[in-house]
């Protein structure tokens, strides 16, 4: 497919995933969403990346403004709701617990950890976007807001779950009940972001965060961790030890396990397979 509202690039074991339509402020349609998801699937299938960051073009001053307005507009005129894509859409993610074989959360699916580099606004889809990934960095100053209210819309795509098991949920009341606007130092403070940085290094704390995971972590164990955390929010902790056990006799059997006690021995950087 033809990319037309996203970039793609990789590079040192990152693949970056940028909104490009700076013209609408990054504003998400269903091609962008088809683009997306067609993107996640490629980087998580591709041996050679081990980290996904996703950023907005910074020419549109903007994270992801939201919904497009045309689209908004378009819904309106027929009176009902369309998200604009086709059945044979990409699904990354899907397969690995039939609690994430749904829209934004195939994120959880995923094998590998997202970094999403909020270098703008994130409104409405652009704040579930944010949401769904695994680690939050933002430009000070930056402004999100759940915008679904001024719509007579309900809050899109699970944040209603996900953002109480984020913020908490007197919180997550607040940002949904009200669709106020919120600053990027008190998400932080709210625990919505893991880091706050000025947009001149934005990019660079990312990139170096995410080559450190990339590197003193095995992809293994970043697949698995990731899938116990949200698979936790649907199993009991008898269930999560269970199976934190059997994980543990599975894993100790892989290459990386002794790769990794032999690179803590002899004091260097682990090579890891990448399985």
């Amino acid at each position: 497919m033809e990319l037309k509202a996203t970039r793609y690039t990789v590079e040192q074991d990152i693949a970056t995933i940028t909104l490009a339509r700076p013209e609408r402020r990054n504003a998400w349609t269903g091609r962008m969403h088809t683009e997306y998801r067609q993107l996640l699937a490629q980087a998580d299938a591709d041996a050679a990346v081990r980290v996904i960051v996703v950023t907005g073009d910074p020419a549109g001053k903007a994270f992801c403004a939201g919904a497009d307005l045309g689209g908004l507009e378009k819904m309106s005129e027929q009176g009902e709701y369309d998200a604009g894509i086709g059945d044979d859409i990409a699904t990354p993610g899907y397969g690995v617990n039939p609690a994430f074989d749904a829209a934004f959360a195939y994120h959880f699916g995923l094998s590998k950890p997202v970094i999403a580099a909020v270098n703008g606004a994130a409104a409405g889809v652009g704040l579930v976007l944010a949401a769904f990934a695994d680690l939050r960095f933002a430009v000070a100053g930056t402004k999100f807001t759940a915008a679904h209210g001024r719509f007579n819309f309900p809050a899109e795509y699970g944040l209603s779950w996900l953002l109480p098991r984020i913020i908490g949920l007197a919180r997550a009341n607040d940002i949904l009940l009200s669709n106020r606007v919120f600053l990027a130092e008190e998400a932080l403070a709210m625990g919505f972001l893991n880091r706050v940085c000025s947009a001149d290094t934005l990019m660079d704390e990312v990139y170096d965060y995410a080559r450190s995971m990339a590197e003193s972590v095995s992809p293994g164990s970043l697949r698995e961790t990731r899938w116990q955390i949200y698979g936790d929010q649907h199993r009991t902790l008898a269930e999560s030890v269970a199976d934190s056990e059997r994980l543990l006799r599975e894993m100790a059997r892989h290459p990386d396990y002794a790769e990794g006690v032999r690179a803590w021995q002899e004091k260097r950087r682990p090579d890891w397979s990448g399985d």
